[in-house]
């Protein structure tokens, strides 16, 4: 939307998302990436015993019946345009992708939003985060290129503490610059403290994502019974047929502004954000790497108080579903409790994960996931979630407030509501 916002229930401390760029499996650009969300297109690479001898795997590991030869990867990930940004040919070979990538991505979204940074007279800041960089390993293995750039440079051009600052540096932004490290929260914490910096009035617009490109591209992984590795690649969300979840790569990153400044600079507002919290499940769940059921409902539910939003008047959540058989029930039990404290209402709310399509995109799954939902408000369409058939025995989803979207659903905000 552009001009004019009123809800009627305004609080002054919505912030607006005026830009959004990102590439994900099977899609260059948001544009493809949404064509493939409202086909129900499950993006899934199968790959040959060519491109798997050349990621590197060892035969006998390849030819274990354990062994799942997919991935979810991004296309043309090992191409950058250094020149561009004034980075030599060499300097280029050491960064890790993840970087060069991310870098791309930020310019394309403040490209979207319509401002040149050189230009803009206020201060723009960056949230963002990325995945264990693997990329260091390949620089290491060469010595020649170690000899050429130095120890030092090959560290600064692959650590992720390196990823925000390095783009601050080349697109001239002035305002904070803070790489976000919470594993696969990344994205959305990074979010959070875009907000807030924007609410503080730290910084005038921001940008805000995260980035994951597993390297190398070419090999899969054995499946464990146990483990979260989906034993045949798919990630079935909620069902009862769920064996786990698939990582793959994926990068996204929206660009921020106060709701009323943007309204006031005649910006483009996609989508408005009303409020987000976090907070951690401490110690209160079964093991470091569970997700715990208290923890998520508090959060759910403050962010709801932030945004002064009725849980009745939600119509679709966009969900972390990971499609592990513990996962997904402590979500969706999440969820009905906070939910539950405010309404007894029971399958008006529409569910669905991103993660069906493209697999599990780690430190930039949340942010996946918001553009998904951004655009699912622009077309006025809620997009299918993939392969579910019968629910997870242990999600209770007939007496919850949650069904889950397997169908191209039409999108319309109720008449009383926001």
């Amino acid at each position: 939307m552009s001009g004019g916002y009123d809800d009627g229930q305004s609080t002054g401390l919505e912030i607006a998302i005026i830009g959004m760029a990102g590439r994900f499996p099977g899609a260059r650009n948001i544009e493809e990436y949404w064509r493939n969300l409202a086909a129900g297109v499950e993006s899934i690479t199968y790959f040959t015993p060519e491109q798997l001898a050349r990621g590197g795997d060892p035969p006998a590991m390849v030819a274990h019946p354990d062994y799942v030869p997919v991935g979810r990867n991004v296309d043309d990930c090992d191409l950058f345009d250094a020149a561009f940004f004034g980075i030599t040919p060499r300097e280029a070979e050491i960064i890790d992708p993840q970087q060069r990538l991310f870098l791309e991505c930020v310019y394309e979204a403040l490209e979207d939003a319509g401002y040149d940074t050189d230009r803009y007279p206020g201060a723009v800041g960056i949230y963002a985060g990325c995945r264990m960089p693997g990329y260091l390993l390949n620089v290491y293995r060469n010595p020649a290129a170690i000899a050429t750039v130095g120890e030092f440079h090959a560290q600064v051009s692959n650590d992720k503490d390196y990823l925000a600052t390095r783009i601050s540096y080349k697109l001239n932004l002035g305002g904070p610059s803070v790489s976000v490290q919470t594993a696969c929260s990344t994205a959305l914490v990074a979010l959070h403290f875009a907000g807030q910096g924007l609410l503080s009035g730290e910084t005038d617009m921001a940008v805000a994502g995260g980035v994951a490109i597993k390297v190398p591209l070419f090999q899969g992984y054995l499946s464990h019974d146990g483990d979260v590795g989906s034993s045949d690649g798919h990630v079935r969300p909620f069902d009862a047929k769920a064996k786990g979840t698939i990582f793959g790569s994926a990068m996204g990153a929206v660009v921020l502004k106060r709701l009323e400044d943007a309204i006031a600079d005649g910006d483009l507002v996609h989508a408005v954000i009303k409020g987000t919290a976090i907070n951690n499940d401490a110690a209160a769940k079964v093991g470091y790497t569970a997700p715990g059921a208290d923890g998520q409902a508090r959060v759910i539910r403050a962010a709801q108080i932030a945004a002064g939003v009725e849980p009745d008047t939600i119509s679709y959540v966009e969900a972390h579903g990971t499609g592990t058989p513990m996962g997904d029930p402590i979500e969706v039990g999440a969820l009905t409790r906070a939910f539950g404290e405010r309404t007894e209402r029971r399958q008006f709310c529409g569910i669905g994960s991103v993660k069906s399509n493209i697999g599990h995109a780690g430190a930039a799954a949340g942010v996946t996931g918001l553009i998904k939902t951004v655009l699912a408000l622009r077309h006025e369409l809620i997009p299918p979630s993939l392969l579910y058939d019968e629910p997870n025995p242990q999600i209770d989803v007939a007496n919850s407030p949650f069904y889950v979207v397997t169908e191209p659903t039409p999108w319309r905000s109720e008449p009383d509501g926001p």
